[in-house]
């Protein structure tokens, strides 16, 4: 039996975040995942940094916590963050009365807001409509989901924490009113182990509720779901929020040289409902022209579907009407000793929310080293002599996305390309992931498949969605050795699934010709077929 002080389930933001907290202060924590990390909501959004703007109306509390996060994470995690600036702009048909409320709102909750001129706006971003009436200038940004979750478990490894995933938590073990362990079943084998703990700590996002079921405790969470359009332009630079009380489709984000178009608010079945819609699409699209009048004209990369832990003790609150603020549920309330929960809240608080978790897992295990996280970066910047390697090493333009995207990991490979140049080859283009690279993630304890790959390096998020580095990918992996378990036909059956799982949804246009490109290169020359569960021929 594996043993642990601490016991943290969830790999996503909150529940990393977590565990390098507690392991920074000196606790022996475990972090446990179902699947991979970043698998859920902190990689299913639309990568905003907030700056508070859009709650300063409805949730003061919660804007407040957003903008001085905001700051924070621009110092501490500032591989992750692409300083875009924001926007806010109202059009005609937007109540002119909301915007002097928000204004004020934002002023109180100590978000600075700058107005600026329309013709200053379409200078700024030309793509936008010329029917706007008003804009403001923000400190909105753009942030990495993926990469800020695994340099929280880089951090949190430096210091002696453990991960696992792909370990689905099927039993909570307690004797005399206290949580000594957890039963957990690897999702991969179906075996089962267990993990003593003096202290359980839940940060599970929309699986909250069930968690807590299996120790006989009700918590009630709402997955809501939230579909997302990805556009293969930068069209706009700033993230653009529209002026208005916050609704679906009214958020723009650049990432790289992509924008994401967010998010719609619907109940979700079950915490893992997240198969978009066409319906959605079309729906999002709607709205989302009014703001740029040219978005059909864009190609769309794909869509997706996450589901935010809406949390709230008043069960009638659900979707938009739900707090995006957190709460810790403290479960000796409900006689259970040494287990808590943490619900809600929003990506960009992440850092507060760990900090508050770990100051109440500390206080009940007597621990009083302070929280460091606020001052601590998440990675080091890379050394100049390592950047010199690298430069070198890597295809042209290649090295400081690696170097941002690898962190710590940067060193090891830049020494395998240097041991052997052919490594600096790349297996994806769009993204310029390079040989050793894959190599290097795909050989780490939490890599299992080639979607464990895809989050840490973006191979196959890029234009051509895996259609050429899926093959390449797998073939890289064969010839390493690694994941002797799995099929090459299975890798690339739940890899190319994925990507499919976007694509369907906007089955028109240029997105079809690509879809048949891919569909013509696996099924017609390797004879793999993707199919959606449910709809198979």
């Amino acid at each position: 039996m594996d043993q642990a002080t601490v016991v943290v389930i969830g790999g996503g933001a909150t529940g990393t975040g977590i565990f390098r907290d507690l392991a920074m202060r000196g606790v022996d924590v475990v972090l446990l995942e179902q699947k991979d990390l970043a698998y859920g909501t902190s990689s299913r959004f639309h990568g905003l940094l907030h700056s508070g703007g859009r709650y300063a109306v409805k949730d003061a509390e919660a804007a407040r916590e957003c903008i001085e996060e905001n700051k924070l994470l621009r110092t501490v995690a500032k591989h992750c963050v692409e300083e875009t600036e924001g926007l806010f702009v109202r059009l005609p048909e937007d109540d002119e009365a909301f915007e002097h409320k928000w204004v004020e709102a934002c002023a109180a909750a100590g978000i600075e807001t700058t107005q600026i001129s329309k013709a200053e706006t379409l200078r700024l971003e030309p793509n936008l409509t010329g029917k706007l009436v008003s804009a403001y200038k923000v400190p909105d940004s753009a942030i990495d989901g993926f990469r800020l979750v695994w340099q929280n478990v880089q951090s949190g490894r430096r210091y002696g924490g453990r991960v696992y995933t792909y370990s689905e938590v099927v039993g909570v073990e307690q004797s005399n009113g206290k949580v000594t362990g957890v039963t957990v079943r690897n999702t991969l084998n179906g075996q089962e182990s267990k993990i003593s703990c003096e202290f359980l700590v839940s940060a599970a996002g929309s699986w909250v509720g069930e968690l807590a079921a299996l120790a006989g405790i009700k918590v009630h969470v709402q997955p809501d779901r939230g579909t997302l359009i990805a556009f293969n332009h930068r069209f706009t630079n700033r993230v653009v929020n529209r002026l208005r009380p916050a609704g679906d489709a009214d958020i723009f984000v650049p990432h790289g040289s992509i924008v994401i178009l967010g998010t719609t608010s619907s109940p979700a079945e079950l915490p893992d409902d997240t198969i978009p819609k066409a319906e959605e699409v079309l729906a999002m699209l709607d709205v989302g022209e009014k703001m740029f009048e040219d978005v059909r004209s864009y190609r769309l990369l794909r869509a997706f579907t996450g589901t935010r832990p809406l949390y709230s003790a008043d069960p009638s609150a659900i979707g938009r009407a739900a707090s995006r603020n957190f709460t810790i549920l403290d479960h000796s309330k409900e006689g259970l000793q040494g287990f808590a929960s943490i619900v809600g809240g929003k990506f960009t608080t992440y850092r507060l929310m760990a900090e508050k978790m770990a100051d109440f897992v500390c206080a009940h295990l007597g621990v009083t080293t302070p929280c460091r996280t606020a001052v601590e970066p998440l990675v080091s910047d890379v050394d100049a002599a390592t950047m010199a390697r690298a430069r070198k090493a890597f295809p042209a333009f290649g090295s400081r996305l690696a170097a941002d995207r690898l962190g710590d990991s940067l060193a090891p490979v830049v020494e395998a390309m240097e041991k052997d140049p052919a490594k600096s080859q790349l297996v994806c283009e769009c993204e310029l992931v390079t040989l050793a690279e894959v190599e290097h993630v795909a050989s780490d304890a939490t890599s299992h498949q080639l979607t464990d790959v895809r989050r840490r390096t973006r191979m196959g998020m890029g234009t051509c969605q895996g259609a050429f580095c899926g093959l390449r990918g797998v073939g890289a992996i064969q010839t390493a050795g690694l994941f002797p378990e799995r099929e090459p036909a299975d890798l690339f059956h739940d890899f190319l699934q994925g990507r499919w799982n976007g694509i369907r949804p906007m089955l028109w246009g240029k997105q079809v010709k690509e879809a048949e490109l891919m569909r013509g290169i696996y099924e017609g020359t390797l004879n793999v077929r993707g199919e959606v569960p449910g709809h198979e021929k």
